[in-house]
């Protein structure tokens, strides 16, 4: 359905299912933060921290939780979650993207593949023998399906990603430019000489509903498959290793580098930056906050952190002399207890 140039607010909260506080028939043309939003604009607050923008903003309506409409400057979408309602509305706004089917002049399409009558396939795609490109999946100009790759239906391939041979994507997955999928593991075994490659045997499964950022890379296995589950959703940037499994709907954040065979339970998030050694298991609903190095496994659901606090250079460079003197210290530490003990 192509989305409508403005809605009137009554029809937002049937189509968004919230509560209505105010006049119904205004119109609303856009999504808009709230200190930049104005007339016709829609707006919210799910954070804190902005109640303070509340009494300038000059939308015509606001996404708001109930406890909070007593604060709004105007009409009101009165929800419980603010911040998943305007999710929701973002694409009732978003321009549509609407999936032609037509194969481009320009495709080379091996005789053995097979694609949808209803796909869209871009110019100078190349789809190799055995793939399969499923109903109402669009792939973007430049992209690589390689041998026996499996697309399903309704996915989405931005230009130039590239699909190495064996790979398995299920249905309405998004995956953005410059992505590479199935590529070899880092596997080498050192005799004394020289490093000797591991062969990769195994490949990578995607679930239904993944969404993978743009430049992100996703290693095949050494023998079993590397698998990311259902809903999973993965920043810009992001390196996982070889036979890595990444459980249902957890959230990888930008520039995340995961070493290979770890294991990551579902509906963890883990922040921007983190490294992950391999061959360790983390918990399900784990939240791991940005720059941290996450070093042995984590069998409990909770937030975890490493490293030091931002300070001021001079105070930071102070405290990283003391951290140098910390293991002297707890010895002579546990030598005064000893003494006291024994006086």
């Amino acid at each position: 359905m192509k989305n409508k140039s403005f809605y009137t607010l009554g029809e937002l909260a049937k189509l968004l299912d919230v509560q209505l506080l105010g006049n119904e028939n205004i119109d609303i043309g856009r999504l808009a933060t709230l200190k930049n939003a104005g007339q016709g604009d829609l707006s919210f607050l799910s954070n804190p921290r902005y109640v303070s923008q509340l009494s300038d903003c000059k939308a015509s309506a606001l996404i708001i939780h109930p406890d909070q409409a007593d604060q709004s400057p105007c009409a009101c979408l009165l929800t419980t979650n603010p911040y998943v309602t305007y999710a929701r509305a973002s694409h009732l706004f978003a321009p549509a993207t609407e999936i032609v089917a037509a194969i481009h002049p320009t495709a080379v399409i091996n005789p053995s593949a097979t694609v949808a009558a209803t796909a869209s396939i871009g110019a100078n795609v190349v789809i190799e023998e055995g793939a399969s490109v499923g109903e109402g999946s669009s792939i973007g100009a430049g992209c690589y399906i390689g041998k026996q790759v499996s697309i399903g239906k309704h996915c989405r391939l931005y230009a130039n990603v590239t699909i190495y041979h064996d790979v398995t994507i299920a249905d309405n997955c998004v995956i953005h430019s410059a992505a590479v999928i199935g590529a070899d593991g880092f596997g080498f075994a050192f005799d004394g000489k020289q490093s000797l490659k591991i062969a990769q045997l195994g490949s990578v499964e995607v679930g239904d509903n993944v969404e993978i950022g743009a430049g992100t890379t996703i290693d095949r296995g050494a023998l079993d498959n590397t698998v990311i589950g259902t809903g999973v959703k993965i920043d810009n940037q992001v390196q996982i290793g070889h036979n890595c499994i990444i459980g249902d709907h957890t959230v990888i954040c930008g520039c995340v580098a995961i070493a290979g065979s770890t294991v990551i339970g579902k509906f963890c998030m883990i922040g921007g930056a983190v490294g992950i050694v391999g061959h360790i298991s983390i918990a399900d609903k784990v939240l791991v906050s940005a720059m941290s190095l996450v070093s042995k496994p984590i069998t409990k659901a909770g937030t975890y952190s490493s490293g030091t606090g931002l300070a001021e250079s001079s105070e930071w460079k102070r405290n990283i002399v003391r951290f140098n003197q910390l293991d002297d210290m707890s010895k002579r530490l546990r030598e005064l207890e000893r003494i006291t003990r024994s006086s």
